[in-house]
This record gives structure tokens, sequence and C-alpha cells, in this order.
């Protein structure tokens, strides 16, 4: 695995982690909210597996995540972010491309969604209109200052300084499912647990995606999963290389 960097179209740099091997097909990780490219782990063990499997893979931070550079975050800076890093495996000669994104790294990939993607493994992802009470996640000290900055800013020993706008928390309730799918014609994998209420909720919300969604796509459920599935990560790792195997043949280097 190597380090790499890159700017998005703002000039920002982008820290991300290349993982190469033999053929010309690379996934592109999209990581959830407020999180980064590693998440708690689960990233690296399916990057490692993946390459194992003679896939490259670039997962990198989002701007504002990470070791990327400072930035308030908002969902159309992460749509760019993922649109930079498409551009910067295609400058590397990378011609078969596919994504692979969590929770909201799940809606960012289908908002990126061009000719150049060839298949989507999704987890959690949010495909329709979410409706969040943030109150109940944030303190009111938070929720001012999110009032009166537009952004509200967190900080913790685990994560770092995130600063949160205002227009990414609105984004969750704006979401139109059939203009978010509507041009998608590639086959998508998408996998949920069945566990917690926001879990069943999106779980609901992509029931109704996959009959919008190009007829190959399919719905995998891992039972008593909660959002992140993270202490099944071992299935979400093979169902992912199961679908890869069937729907992204490999094309060897030059």
């Amino acid at each position: 695995m190597e380090k790499v960097s890159f700017k998005n179209s703002r000039g920002l740099k982008l820290v991300g982690d290349f993982y190469k091997a033999d053929s010309n097909n690379i996934i592109i990780m999209a990581h959830g909210f407020i999180n980064d490219r590693s998440s708690q782990g689960r990233f690296d063990r399916l990057a490692d597996r993946l390459q194992e499997e003679n896939y490259n893979v670039l997962k990198f931070d989002f701007s504002g995540c990470g070791e990327s550079d400072p930035d308030i975050i908002k969902l159309d800076k992460e749509i760019d972010d993922l649109l930079s890093a498409i551009d910067f495996v295609k400058e590397k000669g990378f011609d078969k491309i596919g994504l692979f994104g969590n929770s909201l790294g799940g809606l960012v990939c289908l908002k990126a969604y061009s000719e150049d993607i060839e298949t989507m493994v999704l987890t959690g992802p949010v495909t329709d209109s979410m409706v969040y009470s943030w109150e109940k996640f944030y303190s009111n000290k938070k929720m001012q200052e999110l009032e009166e900055k537009g952004y509200l800013t967190l900080e913790s020993e685990e994560i770092g300084t995130r600063k949160i706008s205002k227009e990414i928390l609105d984004a969750f309730s704006e979401i139109e499912q059939k203009e978010l799918l509507k041009d998608i014609n590639v086959p998508i994998l998408i996998i949920h647990g069945d566990k917690g209420e926001e879990e069943k909720e999106l779980l609901k919300r992509s029931k109704k995606a996959l009959k919008i969604l190009p007829s190959d796509s399919q719905l995998k459920v891992v039972e008593d999963a909660r959002h992140g599935i993270r202490e099944d990560y071992h299935i979400v790792i093979e169902l992912t290389v199961d679908w890869l195997q069937r729907h992204f043949e490999i094309k060897k280097s030059n």
C-alpha cells in the first residue's frame, strides 16, 4: 500500500491509500459521514482483500476529514472530491472503475455516477429522503453554532476536528429518489443490516430503489446487523468480492 495525494477542483489536497494490483481495474472507496478512509479498519480489511483478488484500490479522505486538507463538510464538496479521485485514477491509466460507498459515501457515489463507472457496491446507502432530528445528535450549544455560523464543529481524539455544514444536514431530507437514480445504467449491489431504527428506514428506501435501478442490481441483507455492519464485516467483504467477480471482469495490465 502506498500513501498518495491529489487535488480536488478547489485546489485542496486529498490524501489516500493506493493498493496496486496487476490489472487495469480499480475500486474507489468512499467513506461515510465524518468518518475517514480507514472507517475503523473496515475499509482497510476490504482493500487488502480486493488487492489479493487483483483489484487496484484507492481509498481516500474527503476534504475536511482524516488527513486531507481542512474544509467545511458539504455534500457537493464530497461529490467533487470523488469526481477528482476518478480523474486521478483515469490519469494513472485505469479504464475500468468501480465504486464502493458506505452510508453517506453511497449517496456520494450515486451522485458522482458517470459512464466511467462499471458497477457499484453500496453498504447502508442513503437512497431517498431521510428526516433526522439533529437535536438528538448534537447539543443545544452545537445547534446554536450551526444556526449562527452555518456549520457546527466536532472535536474528539477519535475523529479529530470536523466542521459539519447546515447544507449537508439539510441534504438528507432533500433527496428525490427517482431523480437520483434515473440515469444509472450499471448493476449495483446494495448491502444492509436489518437492526436499528436508522438502518431499517434506509433498508426500506433501498427496497424501493431496487425497482428503479437496472434489473440485474441486487439487495442483500445481513441479519441482526446495525448500520455500518461492523461485527459482521466479513460478510460484506465476501459479498463484495463475489459481486465484483461476476460483474467486473478483471482486465490484466498491459
